[in-house]
């Protein structure tokens, strides 16, 4: 892998959407470069640039691109709504369009720029089968047997999610540390806490597998929406307000719709010896 990456240095960019940010490195027409190693050092706020995760855009047959995703702790993450949106409103400048269609873990998906300027992905159908979230064995994936009453929901990565009557109540650095690794996930988990704030509402809060405490989720929040749907508190239109903003998730016959806003901060070129550091 390191023999692919380029001797005169790599171009990044940093985007958010709603608080949750990411570093996109674009391959597009060479091999892809990151590598645990350098996913963790670049993920660094202190020693490298800061993320919640990394976003490595690939050629794709079929469709407009592909995209890898690596958490900030240098672990692969199955899927990225946040990053998609941000990715996806990129490409889609470079290209003069309104629309794109893109490869993950999860298949290929599609993501829009509305009128409103705001930018709408796909993240697909929910995983509501307990070997594919996956679990440890066979539950009811609405009514885990785990104190608090939580559900679980895969939408490229797992999600347990609990439903509280204050979400900003929870102590999330030690709750949400506990559940990542419960042995009922045994990929570990993203963890949310959401309360109900008002018809088809919720406050979100969450801690992402492989990062910790993050602003927003997209994944989690489209996992949030369905669970909410599925045990009756909300319809499958929902908003949910997240420490970083606001996303909106239309559970729709063709998938999970998210939709919030993008981000791009500052472009940025890492040093042949940071690369040559973290092969």
């Amino acid at each position: 892998m390191k023999d692919n990456r380029p001797s005169d240095g790599l171009a990044f960019r940093k985007m958010h959407g709603a608080g949750n940010d990411f570093v996109v490195i674009d391959s597009r027409g060479r091999s892809p470069v990151t590598t645990a190693a350098l996913a963790a050092a670049l993920g660094d706020r202190h020693r490298g640039v800061g993320f919640d995760q990394l976003a490595e855009i690939r050629d794709a047959e079929g469709a407009d691109f592909a995209l890898d995703f690596w958490n900030s702790d240098g672990s692969r993450a199955g899927a990225c709504g946040n990053a998609s949106r941000c990715v996806a409103d990129h490409v889609m400048a470079g290209l003069g369009r309104d629309d794109v269609s893109f490869v993950t873990e999860r298949g290929t998906l599609g993501a829009v720029r509305r009128a409103d300027g705001l930018v709408s992905v796909n993240m697909g159908a929910p995983i509501l089968d307990w070997q594919a979230v996956p679990l440890s064995y066979e539950v009811d994936l609405m009514h885990l047997p785990i104190p608090g009453d939580p559900a679980a929901v895969g939408m490229g990565n797992p999600h347990c999610v609990f439903f509280v009557a204050d979400a900003e109540a929870v102590d999330l650095p030690k709750d949400g540390a506990a559940m990542e690794h419960h042995p009922l996930f045994p990929k570990a988990t993203n963890v949310e806490y959401a309360s109900l704030t008002g018809p088809d509402r919720l406050r979100m809060r969450v801690w992402e597998r492989g990062a910790g405490i993050t602003l927003a989720c997209g994944s989690g929040a489209c996992a949030t929406a369905v669970a909410a749907h599925l045990r009756g508190l909300t319809g499958r239109h929902v908003v949910l307000d997240l420490d970083g903003g606001t996303l909106e998730i239309d559970w729709r016959e063709d998938g999970v719709w998210m939709t919030g806003p993008t981000a791009h901060v500052f472009d940025g070129w890492l040093t042949t010896d940071f690369i040559d550091a973290h092969p």
